[in-house]
């Protein structure tokens, strides 16, 4: 293969791509590669890359054609691209928009493309079931029940396929954003990038528009996006959303920021279940069942109004049943909203087809450099296991010994001294072991806040931490998701979910949102080294670097005197 000057990439023939770090030019090819590959690890200054079928729809369906692709790799890669590359992506991106649903004059929902194609599909025998009997050269009717199906089944056989068949309006709603002072709420105006989005899904005059995920970091306004998407399309909107305290936060948004009235927002919890024009609802709630033999009886939700839109709040947690429900709910526009597409059960594919394509995506960096998120520096903390531990360590199995390093007791040290470095600031310290929170809250003197806790003392816990009457506040995993604490500008983890990208990403989003001042935000990992739980915080850590982050790792006796050094210059200064 001839070897051209130096560039960063390494292109394989079997679609994996290598990404030397070091390189002057990664920058630039790592933000190309974003676009249409998947970071997958990272050892040292090489990071890999895998190019998907996936991931070359999504590039597809956000106007990136597989020759934009080739050109981008050629551009560079450090030999010639293997032609088995070239032909690869050009053949599984071309294969987005082969296969059309429409609808006929007569209401019937027909399968269009090849002949070819269609005749080698309709032998399977999953895509046959959802096909009436008759049909014509290029085009099978479809039973319309089965249309979420049919689209799950082509995507795993590698046939996405371009979803034009429109969408019922649903019922008519009178809702207008309020971007003007009447009315007695106050005036916003959408960000240029929260505008694009909403046009992105919205697609006017485009048959495939109106469904589809849009990806956004914590803290760049995905609600205030879902609510212009409402206010966009008029119409009975229901809101599935990951806990009650998102229900509480969609509800005041929606009264602060549209002409929407009480009576016209329903919460569908666990202590109310009311149904009007806009519900709320969790996907706790909607499957939740006594006995795993009983069916789901909160998803007749999704029949008791005539929905034109359904709004997936944090869509990559979305649960297997209501993924099952959504097949059944391909006439109604759909709306995922994320920060992250990545989802650890795999289910990216069910996402695309069932929610829809990926239509905007905006690079955290981006925003950072335009000051409507915070600044953010990441730093992994290694320090030894507590030496009265090593014998129990050795001693237990692999699924104990990550549970021992995740709960280092030498940990909770190294978290006082954080607190002092960062004294006067917001700071959540963020785990997921309850007796490991509840020993950090007793020595740090703070609160502990975890699924245990009611949601009206939670609630009161996120308002005075929210008004500064509490500066520390120790959360379990229930603070990952849809909670809104703007003020938090520390966030220290000492444990987590294995090798979680997704949770990564949204303890990341808790600290992102702008600050006042001088905008700056500070991520701590605290790991034990030599243990399971460092490579599980490489792999934690790859979606934030695919986003252009950097995590400084630091040995806790070196980083010791640089906080005690900085915690005295900071005192000297204030005296």
């Amino acid at each position: 293969m001839l070897q051209r000057e130096n560039r960063p990439l390494h292109v394989q023939a079997d679609l994996t791509v290598l990404l030397d770090d070091r390189h002057e030019l990664a920058e630039a090819a790592r933000e190309l590669l974003s676009r249409f590959a998947d970071l997958t690890k990272r050892p040292g200054h090489i990071h890999t890359y895998r190019i998907t079928p996936m991931s070359l729809w999504n590039a597809a369906s956000a106007g990136i054609p597989p020759e934009d692709i080739v050109l981008a790799l050629d551009q560079y890669s450090s030999y010639e691209l293997p032609l088995q590359v070239v032909s690869s992506i050009r053949k599984l991106g071309e294969r987005y928009g082969k296969l059309k649903l429409q609808q006929a004059p007569d209401s019937r929902l027909l399968l269009l493309g090849e002949e070819a194609l269609l005749t080698a599909l309709c032998e399977k025998p999953a895509i046959a079931s959802t096909l009436l009997p008759e049909h014509q050269d290029g085009c099978r009717p479809v039973r319309p029940e089965a249309r979420g199906l049919l689209k799950q089944e082509l995507v795993r056989l590698g046939y996405p396929v371009l979803d034009m068949a429109g969408y019922r309006h649903g019922e008519a709603l009178d809702v207008e954003l309020r971007t003007k002072t009447a009315g007695g709420g106050r005036a916003f105006q959408l960000r240029d990038y929260q505008e694009r989005a909403v046009n992105l899904f919205y697609r006017e005059g485009q048959a495939d528009g109106g469904s589809g995920v849009l990806v956004l970091p914590c803290g760049a306004g995905k609600t205030i996006i879902g609510i212009a998407a409402l206010a966009r399309l008029r119409c009975d909107t229901l809101i599935l959303t990951s806990n009650v305290t998102s229900v509480h936060q969609w509800k005041s948004e929606l009264l602060d920021k549209t002409s929407l009235t009480d009576g016209e927002i329903g919460t569908y919890a666990a202590s109310s279940k009311e149904v009007r024009p806009v519900t709320i609802a969790t996907y706790q709630i909607l499957t939740s069942r006594r006995q795993k033999s009983e069916e789901y009886a909160h998803m007749r939700l999704f029949g008791q109004r005539n929905w034109g839109l359904i709004i997936y709040d944090e869509v990559h947690l979305l649960p297997a049943p209501v993924f099952r429900m959504t097949a059944d709910l391909q006439a109604t526009r759909r709306l995922g909203l994320t920060a992250t597409l990545v989802r650890e059960d795999g289910r990216e594919e069910d996402v695309f087809s069932l929610i829809g394509p990926k239509r905007f995506d905006l690079p955290w960096k981006t925003l950072e450099q335009r000051n409507w998120i915070a600044s953010l520096t990441c730093t992994e903390i290694r320090l030894p296991l507590a030496h009265d531990e090593l014998e129990n360590y050795v001693a237990s199995e692999e699924k104990a010994k990550i549970r021992i390093a995740g709960e280092n007791k030498d940990k909770i040290d190294v978290v006082r001294s954080l607190l002092q470095l960062h004294a006067g600031k917001p700071i959540l310290v963020i785990g997921q072991y309850l007796t490991q929170l509840h020993a950090l809250a007793e020595a740090l003197n703070a609160p502990v806040l975890t699924g245990e806790i009611p949601h009206e003392e939670r609630a009161t816990l996120y308002g005075r931490f929210k008004s500064g009457d509490i500066s520390v506040l120790v959360v379990s995993k229930v603070a990952n998701f849809a909670v809104d604490l703007p003020e938090a500008a520390v966030a220290i983890q000492v444990s987590g979910s294995y090798g979680s990208r997704q949770e990564e990403a949204q303890r990341i989003g808790r600290i992102l949102r702008p600050k006042a001042g001088d905008n700056e935000a500070w991520f701590y990992t605290v790991v034990t080294q030599g243990t399971k739980e460092t490579e599980f915080a490489g792999r934690r850590q790859l979606f934030l670097l695919e986003q252009g982050y950097r995590y400084a790792l630091k040995e806790w006796s070196e980083l010791q005197g640089e906080i005690q050094t900085a915690a005295a210059v900071k005192r000297e200064a204030a005296q």
